[in-house]
């Protein structure tokens, strides 16, 4: 495999500062540069940077979060990976721009790990935490991309020098040194982010128990699984939610639409964050940098074009790459009485702030219009709804009468929809800017769901159940029936799992590793997307193998490709 020497073109510091990054540019990493205090410190921190080269970047996004039963291509969303159309072969860009760039990152951290032993100028412990941070950071990398690839190269070596050939090695050994790496990351590091010490976006024991916890559970049910796994699985996510979380100061938020919210990414539930920073040098404003967080703009719809709207930075720029299944706003937030998740996931009112393209009523007024409607005069100000989608169906008379926009679920488009609001961010300078809150990657809502998940699978459904009731009773919060949202052993199902992790993890860049995981792929995307429905194939549960990394293994055997690839 072609490897390169990383270039360092913005190392990410979170040590030695309290809640802000550092920045410092280097040339280029050598072993020799690695030897010294300095070089090892500053490739430590590189290690760190390959998260923002993953989490928020629209490449990550598009192998994550459309192609899926939760979203379909909004109106400038593309066709080929979310349709599995035509297009999408081992040459699409977007495989690529993820392998590459987490080879580079996993090459800085196998650096750390060679060199530490013989670098001087640093304290021993200090030392042996940031190798285990580091071993914690290739764990991720290439967590994220055996969900994607399946079997690849797994290499512990440090090159500084380009390849010409590569081995691509079976899922088992990717696991074997991810469990390794991350056993390591757990005796070592401290408890959680609630530690002296511990700034947002470093490694510790809570994040890796919770990644172990995953892994388990992923590798469980693949080719490589081991018999053990979903209990393992299950033990270290319950030994995480109950011994070391409090430890940890991590607890889940009385209130789901605490943990989203702004200026609120440091809170109690947060395991893991990728950092981000307001320094424009390091993130953006073109939004293509490929380490900005733009992930801000990619749900946002076209509410500019209807009447008294207009772009501003409040409603975000409408990049519209995705729009909801009409399986995920119409059945699997159906109940929303009790259950508070929905409105707190979207945004289904606009607030006028377009003087300038207020509508008119028309005469004759249409029946039913408002007391107070007049012919000819303005049906709402700067200030009043624009649009609303009510969420039910509503009749034609009843659209026409309404003093704004009004959109019921079979007036949804692809253009305008009801807009996933997680990532929203209002503090950016301009409306173009990419966001600058720091990425949530795991937080222990889905700690609670991988145990049960785990628990079920390992034949013990019994115990999974309080699991997956705590999140569906802190749900109701605050005016719903917490004790109407709890399920019964016989409602207790696989299905029921990935219907839950939609309700609370909906757009956070885990739904197609989830469903190529369970199996569960093929059959959703032709029950719930129509977008891939009539072309997803066997092939799709594994994405191909990149075109530039076979081309660029020109000694010894061919770089293998992934079944049903092969001539695309």
């Amino acid at each position: 495999m072609k490897k390169y020497a990383m270039i360092l073109a913005a190392a990410i510091a979170v040590a030695g500062c309290k809640d802000k990054l550092k920045e410092q540019p280097h040339a280029l990493i050598t072993p020799e540069f690695l030897k010294t205090a300095q070089g090892f410190q500053l490739t430590y921190d590189a290690c760190y940077a390959g998260g923002r080269t993953v989490w928020g970047t629209m490449d990550f996004f598009f192998l994550t979060v459309p192609g899926t039963d939760e979203f379909i291509s909004g109106k400038d969303g593309g066709s080929d990976l979310n349709r599995y159309a035509s297009g999408y072969t081992p040459s699409t860009g977007t495989m690529n721009n993820l392998w590459r760039p987490v080879y580079q990152y996993i090459n800085n951290c196998n650096g750390v790990i060679s060199a530490a032993p013989n670098v001087k100028g640093i304290d021993a412990e200090k030392k042996k935490r940031m190798v285990a941070e580091v071993k914690f950071l290739r764990a991720n990398y290439y967590f994220q991309l055996v969900q994607q690839f399946g079997d690849l190269t797994v290499s512990t070596e440090f090159n500084t020098l380009p390849k010409t050939s590569a081995d691509r090695h079976p899922v088992s050994a990717a696991y074997d040194l991810i469990v390794a790496d991350l056993t390591e990351a757990i005796n070592t590091l401290p408890a959680g982010p609630g530690v002296e010490g511990v700034l947002p976006g470093k490694a510790h024991k809570a994040a890796a128990m919770h990644v172990l916890s995953k892994v388990l559970l992923t590798r469980g049910y693949s080719k490589a699984a081991k018999p053990d796994d979903f209990t393992k699985a299950a033990e270290w996510a319950t030994k995480l939610i109950n011994d070391v979380a409090p430890q940890a100061g991590l607890s889940l938020q009385e209130d789901f639409g605490n943990v989203f919210k702004e200026g609120n990414e440091a809170n109690s539930e947060v395991i893991w964050t990728v950092q981000h920073t307001a320094n424009l040098p390091y993130n953006g404003p073109n939004n293509s940098s490929g380490h900005d967080n733009i992930l801000n703009h990619l749900w946002v719809p076209k509410y500019e074009d209807l009447d008294g709207m207009q772009r501003d930075t409040k409603y975000g720029r409408p990049y519209i790459r995705v729009v909801p299944t009409r399986w995920l706003t119409d059945t699997v937030f159906r109940e929303r009485t009790n259950d508070t998740r929905y409105r707190k996931t979207f945004q289904t009112m606009w607030i006028s702030n377009n003087g300038a393209k207020l509508p008119k009523w028309p005469s004759p007024l249409p029946p039913g219009a408002p007391a107070g409607a007049v012919s000819g005069q303005p049906k709402f100000r700067v200030g009043d709804t624009a649009i609303w989608m009510p969420g039910y169906d509503v009749t034609d008379a009843q659209i026409k009468a309404a003093p704004y926009t009004l959109i019921p679920p079979r007036k949804y488009s692809t253009s305008m929809s009801p807009a996933m609001t997680k990532y929203y961010d209002t503090k950016r300078q301009d409306m173009n800017y990419p966001s600058i809150r720091s990425v949530i990657v795991y937080r222990l809502a889905d700690t609670y769901l991988i145990a049960a998940e785990a628990l079920l699978k390992a034949g013990r459904a019994g115990e999974a159940l309080p699991y997956i009731n705590a999140i569906r009773r802190r749900a109701a919060f605050p005016t719903g029936n917490a004790a109407a949202m709890e399920i019964t052993l016989a409602d207790l199902n696989l299905d029921f799992i990935l219907d839950e992790r939609s309700r609370e993890l909906c757009g956070e860049l885990t739904r197609w590793p989830d469903l190529v995981r369970t199996g569960k792929l093929l059959e959703r995307i032709v029950l719930h997307n129509t977008d891939g429905q009539k072309n997803i194939q066997p092939r799709h549960v594994l994405r191909p193998i990149p075109q530039a990394q076979i081309d660029a293994t020109t000694t010894g055997p061919k770089y293998p490709q992934n079944p049903g690839w092969e001539d695309l």
